[in-house]
């Protein structure tokens, strides 16, 4: 996957893949304008979403209800370095929900993609053109 990144003005930057734009922006205390979410931000998104689209799959391939069903993520950092140090996600379930499934959502939840990159990450090489 290639991604293109540019500039659009002040502190913003803009990632193009496919045929899709992600706009990021800084806070105003950090010279933005707060137009969009920063890039870390979509960062621990990307989690959320990536374990959402597991739950959900997994309880549309039962016929399982969704009204109610939320992935809650809570991120806590190293108060020394402030670097994330856990990553909490709460599958909140539908009140319907039968209890047979609930280790087996847990399962469907892990199998997200972007948690298992970051429990192995890619090494990264950065260079100029």
């Amino acid at each position: 996957m290639e991604i293109m990144v540019d500039f659009p003005g002040g502190a913003r930057v803009d990632a193009h893949l496919d045929s899709f734009t992600i706009h990021t922006d800084q806070p105003p205390q950090d010279g933005g304008e707060g137009s969009a979410p920063t890039p870390f931000a979509i960062f621990l998104a990307s989690i959320a979403t990536c374990v959402g689209i597991y739950v959900l799959k997994f309880c549309r391939q039962r016929g399982l209800n969704t009204d109610g069903l939320h992935v809650i993520q809570r991120t806590h950092n190293n108060t020394v370095t402030g670097m994330g140090q856990r990553v909490e996600l709460e599958i909140e379930l539908p009140k319907d929900f039968p209890d047979k499934y609930r280790s087996a959502i847990l399962n469907a939840a892990e199998l997200c993609t972007v948690k298992k990159h970051l429990q192995n990450p890619p090494t990264f090489e950065i260079m100029t053109k």
